[in-house]
């Protein structure tokens, strides 16, 4: 297998949404090295040192969007994209997380079933665990969202639903656009957690039969609708060779000073925000405090820096006017400043190519 080496990071923590109850557990968490490496075969791109034994997801795992006024708007558009190919359909939603989207699928009248060892409710169509072909689910769709970004095998992972699907049926697959990460040289986007880097041409390869697929959420995600009794093996074309910016990483003096103010907060206590912090940290920066709408996440600590995350009203009760805050995902960049009575000098990290 002739692969090409793309990026390295060292000593990232192994899940970058899972929540810890002090800063020493935080600073503490696992840790593990990514090497991006290209297959010249499949084309995928991947971390060749992910090691899924490390990885254990339980109710810790907090990575509920859900809070965001804005981004209900991006699982409207989802939905509407859903209800031109499913309509009428029964659905399986394999990793529905804390199943905020399964319950607007069952609003819409959705007969769906979801599976995902994270979750913490009470309907009783949601199974607690991983996502295993002999559990036997079948539906005429299937939605999977953000789950196929941490399979360390993709491909075998969608035979799988396909073969619990009796070999048919049609699939939703959301997940982070690779291409955008690059664009926008979002170094801070690159997870241990997620071990597949996704472009539009890997789903080309990778089902015979694509309906529909495109961007959605600002371009940050992609997504495809195909036929899951189309799976194939993914083949590289000439044409389909990646090309990793050489100007990837940033020179941090550049990146260090937009943060120089004495008061800073970091807007986002999620996986972008989690790699940012513990980079400033490593630079001897600090930061005032994470700031999260997630209840879940507030007065907990994130992973690799240990920092705590606030609610907004305790971060800027520890802010004053003019403070910086460091908005980790520029599609919230005015909720925040609603919330936040623009009070503050407002940095939209992902805007800046370093």
């Amino acid at each position: 297998m002739k692969v090409r080496n793309l990026y390295m990071a060292k000593g990232l923590p192994v899940f970058q949404n899972k929540m810890f109850s002090s800063k020493e557990k935080g600073i503490a968490c696992p840790q593990g090295d990514i090497m991006l490496v290209q297959n010249l075969e499949t084309g995928f791109i991947y971390n060749q040192n992910f090691d899924a034994s490390l990885l254990e997801y339980d109710a810790d795992y907090q990575n509920e969007q859900a809070y965001s006024d804005v981004f209900q708007v991006h699982l409207t558009d989802v939905l509407s994209i859903i209800q031109r190919y499913f309509f009428g359909m029964s659905i399986v939603e394999v990793g529905c997380g804390k199943g905020c989207f399964l319950e607007r699928l069952r609003h819409l009248g959705y007969d769906v079933t979801g599976i995902d060892p994270a979750y913490e409710g009470d309907n009783p169509n949601v199974i607690k665990a991983k996502f295993e072909s002999r559990l036997g689910l079948h539906a005429e769709a299937v939605v999977l969202r953000h789950v196929l970004e941490h399979m360390a095998d993709p491909t075998t992972f969608l035979h799988g639903i396909a073969e619990a699907n009796n070999g048919e049926g049609k699939i939703y697959i959301e997940v982070p656009c690779f291409d955008w990460i690059c664009q926008h040289r979002a170094w801070f986007d690159i997870f241990y957690e997620h071990v597949n880097y996704f472009r539009l041409s890997d789903f080309n390869r990778m089902f015979g039969t694509v309906f529909e697929s495109g961007h959605v959420f600002g371009g940050q995600y992609l997504y495809v609708i195909a036929d899951l009794a189309t799976i194939q093996k993914s083949i590289l074309e000439q044409e389909s060779a990646f090309s990793f910016p050489i100007d990837f990483l940033p020179k941090f003096e550049t990146v260090f000073s937009l943060v120089n103010k004495k008061n800073k907060a970091i807007w986002g206590g999620a996986s972008k925000g989690v790699i940012f912090a513990l980079y400033l940290q490593r630079a001897g920066i600090d930061v005032t405090c994470v700031i999260d709408i997630n209840p879940a996440k507030q007065n907990k600590f994130i992973a690799g820096s240990g920092l705590k995350v606030v609610s907004p009203e305790e971060g800027m009760r520890q802010l004053k006017p003019g403070d910086d805050i460091l908005v980790m995902n520029s599609n919230y960049l005015l909720e925040i400043k609603l919330i936040s009575s623009q009070l503050y000098n407002y940095i939209s990290v992902d805007q800046y190519v370093f």
